[in-house]
């Protein structure tokens, strides 16, 4: 299964534990395939250095490295318009889209609220969880 984390999922589940880190732990052991695109890796790379500094225990370069290893880089070109009411929500959108995923777990109400577009279902980490474990 191909499947795309918006940034939240990603952060929470190298920083914290429950259904994100679940989420990130099945990826890592190879049960689906995590897709990103240069925007997403931005946005996962831009908050992670955030957060690294609240909480220093973590250590962040194993997971980006991890990232850049065994997720697959997608060629996303944006949409010409917007399809969530949030713009910077459509790069996940866009990601799943140009990969054929059709999966992406969030739980950003403006990705929820698009679920079924191009027939690519939102769940929330939680209902991802609870579905595919």
């Amino acid at each position: 299964m191909k499947l795309i984390l918006d940034t939240n999922v990603f952060v929470s589940g190298i920083f914290f534990s429950g259904p994100p880190f679940k989420i990130i732990d099945y990826w890592r052991r190879g049960n689906v395939s995590l897709m990103i695109s240069p925007d997403i890796i931005d946005g996962y790379q831009r908050i992670s250095e955030k957060l690294s500094i609240q909480f220093p225990e973590v250590e962040l370069e194993p997971w980006i490295e991890l990232l850049m290893l065994k997720a697959k880089l997608i060629d996303a070109p944006p949409f010409l318009e917007s399809v969530c009411e949030d713009p910077d929500d459509d790069k996940f959108l866009a990601c799943a889209v140009a990969s054929k995923a059709n999966v992406i777990v969030s739980g950003d109400k403006h990705l929820l609220a698009v679920s079924g577009h191009q027939g690519i279902t939102v769940l929330t980490p939680r209902t991802f969880v609870n579905i595919y474990f």
